[in-house]
């Protein structure tokens, strides 16, 4: 079972949720131009930094995660909680609402 670690507070995820590490807004577009703050769009990637153990089906069989620490995923705009841990920015998820895994 992975946590989420910011310096000295430690975040375990619970069931099938995910604590994502969202990638920072693009500052400037493809053609160099730089986008003010309200300009930016929110982002939909980021980086699996830890992942509960699963969850439980009606049948009382436990249900491994799919996705794993170190992954980077695709969720939707408005998907998830936010949360800050010490000046940093983190998403709780649950891996039913990703919509991918990103692999290279």
């Amino acid at each position: 079972m992975a946590t989420a670690t910011a310096s000295k507070t430690t975040v375990r995820p619970l069931e099938d949720r995910l604590i994502v590490k969202p990638q920072e807004a693009e500052e400037k577009t493809k053609s160099g131009l730089y986008l003010p703050e309200g300009a930016k769009e929110k982002p939909m990637m980021g980086k699996v930094i830890a992942a509960g153990p699963g969850k439980t089906n009606d049948k009382g069989e436990h249900v491994a995660m799919t996705v794993k620490k170190g992954d980077t995923v695709v969720y939707g705009k408005y998907s998830g909680t936010e949360i800050e841990l010490e000046d940093e920015k983190f998403l709780i998820i649950r891996e039913g609402e990703l919509l991918g895994v990103l692999e290279k």
